[in-house]
């Protein structure tokens, strides 16, 4: 299906004045064969290469050097684009940029439309397209009235319908919360193993890559690492120096290793956890602790019994209204009035105390975005009030520029947050709005590009010549240049590499300890279980649970139908203690699990 031999690609970047400053290797050498039918995952850092390679196989650019074959034809060959991207469809990780129809049926047909198709066969298309991504029923429905995991199942429906024989998945599920994470994989796969689609499936989620037939690793635009997902996720000293990590499953066993246990090196899921501890029980003759009637009682990691769901009353609310930042009764509804009235919050109680740091998670469409962008705000409340030290932040003589100066928000994506010819003045734009003077803006942005992780290398770039990784970081040195007590991060790691998330968390876990409250927005379970002190769900509009993050995934049934999931490592438990081992089900941080289970194979 797709052949490349000593495929390169190059770019020229360009100064203010449009004269070439650089010469940018995006892809190096790249010689690689895809056959029909074969699922392969794609991994790499952002700025590996992959989403550059990608657009190569599906005739979006065209090679700088070397062959590129795909379904036998030369992708070199400005004729044949068309008939290339017949062939090879590509699935963005944005939905919004690939959906441009009023209507769901109107948007699948964009394509085969594009094509040429007859119109009696590009409507049995449609039809059998949205059948099989399970949106048939959404059909004369308006995209915007669709959830982000029903939006990707749009746009998968549209590229089926040009009936391509290989589909490029980039980062699509990166968007999505777990259960919309979970529909767009399971039809990737069910695409591949039931029509014999060609799935190529670029990803940073190590979870995703386990199903594949193949891995292939990105660096620097290099191919440096291939083989099976085993064989891969065996080299974990070579994925860390990539930016990459494992499966955190794989991890687990990884670290169980280091403590000097002798655990298999070939672990991928839960199913292969549980297998290598029945094989180290049945060696050291364990037998004891395999009898489920010997379980210990004791629950050291925390009950459940005193979460409840999240219901502040009227004292509360006047004891902590000069403490914080504090939502009293809000709702708010888009489009009053309107045949498009929908209200999105429901009478939202939250107090976010000085020193918080909280996670804030919920379903796609569940209300997140829509509560934080109130938080500083920017959106007025339908009904309820919000305060900030005391005061009424909608009074008609309250100053909300100094509200946006000590509640930052950080947005879901950072190009709609940056607008500066260069990084440096843009994070200056904050502290200049404050009317400080020149000085203190530029030692303000300084230290907020330091402390982002950034060099002094990128002061005079446009913030737009930078990697997704990096514009988040300009996006949050701008809001820490304002000096925020309150800094508020909605979605922050999404497309980020595992590498880029950790750098971003631990710069978080250092505000935090220098004193700045944090509040973000995630749908990665492991974000929550590492990082989070408080845990907020919202379904529907309401925030329905608001526990320490040692409880919350107690309710894993609960927070699985609201489309969420509990961490790896809590499911873990619960799958060994249905196997009759005695360790809790509320672990759930990876390094208290390694301790624990060392300690349980060497009891």
């Amino acid at each position: 299906m797709i052949q490349a031999e000593h495929v390169q690609f190059e770019y020229f970047r360009r100064d203010d004045d449009g004269n070439v400053s650089e010469l940018v290797e995006a892809v190096k050498d790249v010689s690689l064969r895809i056959t029909s039918g074969e699922f392969v995952a794609i991994l790499g850092r952002n700025g590996s290469g992959k989403s550059t390679f990608a657009k190569l196989i599906n005739a979006l650019l065209t090679p700088s050097e070397g062959t590129l074959m795909i379904g036998g034809l030369d992708a070199s060959d400005e004729d044949l684009k068309w008939d290339i991207r017949k062939k090879t469809g590509m699935i963005f990780q944005n939905p919004d940029n690939q959906i441009v129809g009023t209507v769901v049926e109107e948007d699948v047909a964009f394509g085969p439309e594009n094509l040429g198709t007859p119109e009696d066969i590009m409507i049995n298309r449609v039809a059998e397209s949205l059948e099989q991504v399970g949106m048939a029923a959404y059909r004369l429905t308006s995209p915007n009235h669709l959830s982000g995991g029903q939006k990707q199942r749009v746009a998968i429906s549209g590229v089926l319908a040009m009936h391509p024989q290989c589909i490029i998945f980039d980062e699509s599920t990166a968007m999505l919360d777990p259960s919309g994470r979970e529909e767009v994989l399971q039809i990737a796969r069910r695409l591949n193993e039931a029509e014999g689609i060609t799935i190529l499936y670029i990803t940073h989620e190590m979870e995703e890559a386990v199903i594949a037939d193949r891995i292939c690793v990105l660096h620097e635009g290099a191919l440096v690492m291939e083989g099976s997902p085993k064989q891969i996720f065996a080299r974990q000293e070579e994925l860390l120096q990539y930016g990459l990590a494992l499966p955190a499953v794989t991890e687990i066993a990884a670290g169980i290793r280091r403590q000097g246990v002798e655990f298999a090196t070939d672990i991928l899921d839960i199913d292969d956890f549980i297998s290598e501890m029945n094989r180290q029980m049945a060696y050291r003759n364990a037998d004891i602790v395999r009898n489920t009637r010997g379980m210990s009682s004791n629950r050291p990691y925390g009950s459940a019994e005193d979460t409840q769901k999240s219901e502040v009353d009227e004292a509360d609310q006047h004891r902590a209204v000069t403490e914080g930042l504090v939502c009293n009764h809000i709702s708010y509804v888009y489009q009053p009035g309107t045949a498009y009235e929908t209200k999105v919050l429901h009478d939202v109680n939250l107090t976010i105390n000085k020193g918080d740091f909280i996670a804030l998670i919920g379903h796609t469409g569940s209300g997140k975005s829509t509560l934080v962008q109130h938080l500083n705000g920017l959106l007025k409340p339908t009904e309820g009030q919000i305060f900030f030290e005391g005061n009424d932040i909608h009074e008609k003589d309250y100053d909300r520029s100094y509200l946006r100066s000590k509640v930052g928000l950080v947005f879901q994506y950072p190009e709609h947050q940056l607008f500066a010819d260069t990084v440096l003045n843009d994070v200056c734009f904050g502290p200049k709005n404050l009317k400080l003077p020149l000085l203190e803006v530029q030692q303000r942005a300084f230290e907020a590009i330091h402390l982002v992780g950034l060099t002094d290398d990128v002061y005079d770039l446009s913030p737009f010549e930078l990697s997704g990784g990096q514009m988040r970081r300009v996006a949050i040195a701008g809001v820490l240049a304002m000096k925020p007590d309150i800094l508020i991060l909605d979605e922050p790691s999404a497309g980020l590499d595992p590498m880029g998330r950790r750098e971003l968390f631990e710069i978080l876990k250092s505000l935090h300890e220098i004193g700045m409250t944090i509040l973000y927005i995630t749908h990665n379970m492991e974000e929550v279980a590492e990082y989070a002190r408080r845990v907020l769900v919202m379904d529907q509009g309401s925030i329905v649970y608001d526990a320490p993050v040692g409880h919350i995934f107690e309710y894993g049934k609960e927070l699985k139908k609201m489309g969420l999931q509990v961490p790896a490592v809590t499911r873990l438990m619960k799958e060994m203690r249905q196997n009759g081992y005695a360790v809790p089900e509320d672990l759930y941080r990876k390094e208290d699990a390694i301790q624990y289970i060392v300690d349980y194979i060497r009891s």
